[in-house]
């Protein structure tokens, strides 16, 4: 993700306007009665806690349990940066053990997807697993995830990290429940192994498949990774194409959802000639010109004479009269000057990006 994550950390990227890529994971928690929740922090931590609010819009600021944020620290040998999620679990072991849980479920922020983990947790328990890999089929490179094979039981056969020439189209969704002594055990056993504890998909998972322990929940609905630029663009698209590209997803449903952090932000203002089509429109943006397809978050300022079509403006961007954004990301508090065109000239029809600061 490039030019959208220098500044931020991931989770805390926004996604359909006022929401942010962390919001799908923590109402999946809230929603599924999931009361204990960790998070996980190391790069760019500001703009993610700030968002966080200590877990109130998600229920989770607790006397007892709640949302509990754990950074690097230092002291004894757990201490120090984590170089990979495997890592960091295996930093934070003593206070996994400590909690003595049935299941640690983990979880990573950086997919768009809706799942009750409660389903996950049964099947996990139901086969007595040491780990349970919750996946989907994709359409598109299966190389760029975990690639999953399983047997006629749901067992997990065969897993392969980001390869070059995947097996199949069934991947993880990176969503994992753990039996925490398999977990832990193992962490350890690997942290003697030079360079074993990296990310899950290094070392961590394919021990646990050897060992014959691994078992798959499929999950059917939608679900899509937002890693890079392209992927975040089209998933903005799939959202405003509607039921027919996002089945089993919805921003709608009052039995489940969304939360984010609430922010006091005036009503979007529509002026004088302006056209909107197929858009999402936030709280406090000002439309003047033509949106056909994009979605605006907060604060936006399309002026009149200005155009933009199928793209993504993050908070507080603007677009002077008579500039032009096709097919876009443009990141937050971006201005795109009168009589500018931004639009990608890749061949391939890939998204332009027009990162933080760049332009003036």
């Amino acid at each position: 993700m490039g030019p959208l994550t220098e500044r931020r950390a991931k989770p805390a990227l926004p996604f359909a306007g006022h929401y942010r890529l962390i919001d799908f994971v923590l109402s999946n928690c809230s929603n599924s009665e999931i009361a204990d929740v960790w998070v996980l922090q190391q790069f760019q931590p500001h703009k993610l806690e700030d968002h966080l609010s200590n877990g109130r819009p998600w229920d989770l600021d607790r006397t007892q349990g709640g949302l509990l944020i754990l950074h690097p620290f230092s002291g004894g040998e757990e201490g120090g940066f984590h170089e990979g999620n495997a890592d960091a679990l295996w930093r934070h072991r003593r206070l996994i053990a400590q909690f003595d849980a049935d299941v640690v479920l983990v979880l990573s922020a950086d997919a768009v997807y809706l799942l009750d983990y409660r389903l996950v947790v049964d099947r996990h328990l139901s086969v007595a697993a040491d780990v349970t890999m919750v996946t989907t089929r994709v359409s598109e490179d299966a190389g760029r995830f975990g690639v999953v094979e399983v047997d006629g039981e749901g067992r997990v056969a065969g897993f392969a990290y980001k390869p070059d020439s995947p097996a199949s189209d069934l991947v993880t969704i990176e969503v994992f429940a753990y039996r925490p002594p398999a977990l832990l055990s193992t962490l350890d056993e690997l942290a003697g192994d030079d360079g074993g504890l990296n990310d899950f998909g290094d070392e961590l998972l394919p021990r646990l498949v050897e060992g014959g322990g691994a078992w798959e929940y499929r999950h059917d609905a939608y679900w899509r990774d937002v890693g890079t630029p392209q992927s975040y663009w089209q998933a903005h698209q799939d959202l405003l194409t509607g039921p027919a590209a996002t089945p089993g997803f919805s921003l709608d449903d009052p039995a489940w959802p969304v939360r984010t952090r609430s922010a006091h932000w005036p009503p979007a203002r529509v002026e004088g000639s302006a056209s909107i089509d197929g858009s999402l429109i936030s709280p406090a943006c000002r439309v003047a010109g033509r949106v056909v397809g994009s979605v605006l978050s907060p604060g936006v300022v399309v002026e009149e004479g200005a155009v933009v079509e199928r793209s993504v403006l993050l908070h507080g961007a603007v677009v002077r009269a008579g500039a032009r954004v096709e097919q876009a990301i443009v990141d937050t508090d971006v201005e795109v000057a009168a009589g500018d065109v931004i639009r990608s000239d890749d061949p391939e029809g890939r998204v332009a990006v027009v990162s933080e600061g760049a332009r003036e």
